[in-house]
């Protein structure tokens, strides 16, 4: 057991509270959500911050030592990655996403160039028994309580948003409808359900006027799956309905084809059942009818509401009436209208909600 001093830590590693000095050992368990100390080793012009537990980025350069967690992503347009078998100090691994998630780099897009590469400098230990210097390896997940079986929403509408693929304008999408909501006095709380840890996007939707935010890394996840989201999605949205407020807004990370899970939360009844309303975010029209005809046929939901870059002006928006009868509605030059679209659709309006949050 040695120590080892912070440059930076990562904001993946909030629920591991890392003081700027950690205690590291040279035994790796090698799972997800293990936090790790590395040594940046090279240099990059994109790509190249890193998200603090502030919710703030700093620019990463060589000889930087962070503490990161180990686990998988696999990207479209970013980079996807595993969890390593076994790691042993001195051992060269990849920060695979701006907030911090550390593996090894399987492919590469080019737009944002190689990835960082990293020297192991040691698993991080956490010190559970007061007054006994006794270690274990420090984990994300690490004493949390298990994950919700059952739903329970107290009957406090959910407005969901889901994509075609990631940079779709969810994000926009929801901090439009936060702000929207919040401006007609309803206590909106907001979630992301599925994705690679970083906290940009709910601190965005914090910063639209959503209180609580939460998403699936405050449980101890890294990277959402098939096998975790739906339980995932129930434990967020049972934790924000406990809060009394008027609506929750959920964010279906990535898209509709993923690797992250959102298919396994829309094959489950209980929580597709939830949904009060769906906006669907699309890249473009094909896009849109691609998703459109998918959560149809596959899930048998209809979306009220199509945004994103397909309806960014009117050549997507008539295409999208004129030939699939859908409604485009743009969250970013049409935030006001948007919004009522979907209360509309939920059937929310500003009285009602606002004896949830009383």
């Amino acid at each position: 057991m040695r120590a080892v001093v912070l440059d930076k830590i990562a904001s993946v590693t909030l629920n591991a509270r890392l003081a700027r000095e950690v205690k590291v050992c040279d035994e790796y368990a090698c799972r997800e959500g293990d936090v790790i100390a590395v040594r940046i080793l090279t240099r990059k012009s994109t790509y190249n911050t890193l998200e603090l537990p502030t919710g703030r980025f700093s620019a990463l350069k060589p000889g930087d030592v962070i503490a990161g967690c180990l686990g998988h992503r696999r990207a479209l347009q970013g980079y996807a990655g595993r969890i390593p078998e076994k790691l042993a100090t001195g051992d060269r691994i990849n920060v695979l996403n701006l907030g911090g998630v550390l593996g090894i780099c399987t492919s590469v897009n080019p737009d944002i160039g190689q990835p960082f590469e990293c020297e192991v400098l040691g698993q991080v230990l956490h010190f559970p028994w007061l007054g006994e210097r006794v270690g274990v390896p420090a984990n994300i997940g690490y004493s949390l309580p298990p994950l919700a079986t059952k739903l329970e929403l107290r009957g406090i509408p959910v407005v969901a948003v889901v994509g075609t693929c990631m940079n779709a304008g969810k994000t926009q999408a929801c901090q439009a409808l936060v702000q929207e909501f919040t401006r007609r006095r309803l206590r909106v709380a907001a979630a992301k359900a599925t994705g690679v840890s970083l906290r940009r996007d709910i601190l965005g939707m914090e910063d639209s006027g959503a209180s609580p935010v939460i998403m699936f890394t405050d449980f101890g996840t890294v990277t959402t799956q098939r096998a975790n989201a739906p339980a995932l999605t129930r434990s967020m949205l049972n934790r924000l309905a406990a809060e009394r407020v008027d609506v929750i807004v959920l964010e279906l990370g990535d898209g509709l084809l993923g690797d992250y899970g959102v298919d396994a939360i829309l094959e489950a009844e209980d929580i597709r059942a939830s949904f009060s309303a769906m906006a669907l975010a699309a890249t473009d029209p094909v896009a849109a009818w691609g998703g459109i005809e998918r959560l149809k046929r596959e899930y048998n939901i209809t979306p009220d509401i199509i945004t994103g870059p397909a309806t960014d002006n009117a050549a997507g928006t008539d295409l999208l009436r004129d030939r699939m009868g859908a409604v485009g509605l743009n969250a970013r030059t049409s935030g006001t209208e948007f919004a009522s679209a979907m209360l509309k659709a939920a059937g929310i309006t500003a009285a009602e909600g606002a004896g949830h949050g009383s």
